[in-house]
């Protein structure tokens, strides 16, 4: 099997999510900038959450379900972007 671009990017980024539990506690760029000027408080809600907090739900061990969270994130985006990349490419086959 020949190994594709794609093949080596969903690789990192399941080694990402698998690391993503020895990422750093503080907050990212925006939420510190709205810590520091004092306007975090009204911020809203998401409409949704699919998985909050990056916390797989029901497991207990913070890391493992930031881990499990990561990686669901990862294969679902992977998948959808896949399938949308092979229509499009049937797409332009049919077109020609």
């Amino acid at each position: 099997m020949k190994v594709k671009w794609w093949h080596v990017a969903l690789v990192i980024c399941l080694a990402v999510a698998f690391l993503s539990p020895l990422a750093s506690a503080s907050p990212d760029g925006l939420e510190k900038v709205a810590e520091d000027h004092e306007f975090i408080g009204s911020a809203e809600e998401a409409p949704f959450q699919i998985i909050a907090d990056y916390l797989f739900p029901g497991i207990e061990n913070e890391a493992l379900a930031t881990i499990l969270a990561g990686i669901i994130g990862t294969i679902v985006i992977f998948g959808m972007v896949y399938i949308l990349a092979r229509l499009l490419r049937l797409r332009k086959r049919q077109a020609e």
